[in-house]
């Protein structure tokens, strides 16, 4: 097998320095220790704009969870597509089985945030965003499920004081990514690493950006 590094230097040539620069920072900057579960979610503007949302803020994976059978084998119709746009850059976990979605994400996060209005819920700005987390969000009419509410470790609210304390689900998710980043930047070095060119992952996942990007960029003809 060939080294990753020779690898990496061999199809780096197709590239430009400022191009490898951006990959190598979106790497070294990724938030894998934050992400959004979709429950139900079925509108595909809604979908599309929080995948953006999640791309601007340095998370690298979503969860779609459709538990509702009328919307199941809805993942194909909102033309999510891995190779358009932002959405090759993200990887989407698919689950129609709401036990195996939460064991996958339990097996990599500490927490479950559930977006639910109630009299329990907790100020969106009184959470620590540094800490693991999962953000779930229910779909554009009825919120998360009693069944992911379960599962849930906390439940929190988007503090508002207009007449209808409600926003649609893209806006409630980019308000809240951009605070989880607001917060991350005050705290930590979440947005301040540098690629690491002896980590065998960031090499790895370096020479995965340049494949995409090519066959995005030059599509093979069936």
């Amino acid at each position: 097998m060939a080294n990753s590094n020779a690898d990496n230097h061999d199809i780096g040539s197709l590239f430009t320095e400022e191009r490898i620069r951006t990959f190598k920072n979106h790497i070294a900057n990724s938030q894998n220790d934050l992400t959004v579960l979709l429950e139900n979610v079925h509108d595909k503007h809604n979908i599309g704009a929080v995948i953006r949302s999640c791309d601007a803020v340095g998370i690298r994976e979503i969860y779609i969870l459709y538990t509702d059978p009328r919307l199941q084998k809805r993942y194909e119709e909102v033309g999510i597509s891995s190779s358009t746009g932002v959405v090759k850059w993200i990887k989407i976990h698919y689950y129609e089985d709401l036990t195996a979605c939460i064991l996958a994400l339990r097996n990599k996060y500490e927490r479950i945030i559930g977006t639910h209005l109630n009299s329990e819920a907790t100020s969106l700005y009184t959470l620590d965003f540094n800490v693991s987390s999962v953000i779930a969000f229910g779909n554009e009419h009825e919120g998360l499920t009693k069944d992911v509410l379960s599962h849930c470790d906390t439940n929190m609210i988007i503090p508002q004081f207009g007449m209808v304390q409600s926003l649609n689900i893209s806006v409630a998710c980019a308000v809240t990514l951009f605070e989880a980043c607001r917060q991350r930047l005050a705290g930590t070095d979440s947005y301040d690493r540098a690629f690491d060119e002896q980590n065998k992952e960031h090499n790895t996942k370096l020479r995965e950006y340049m494949q995409i990007h090519l066959e995005s960029k030059y599509p093979r003809e069936d």
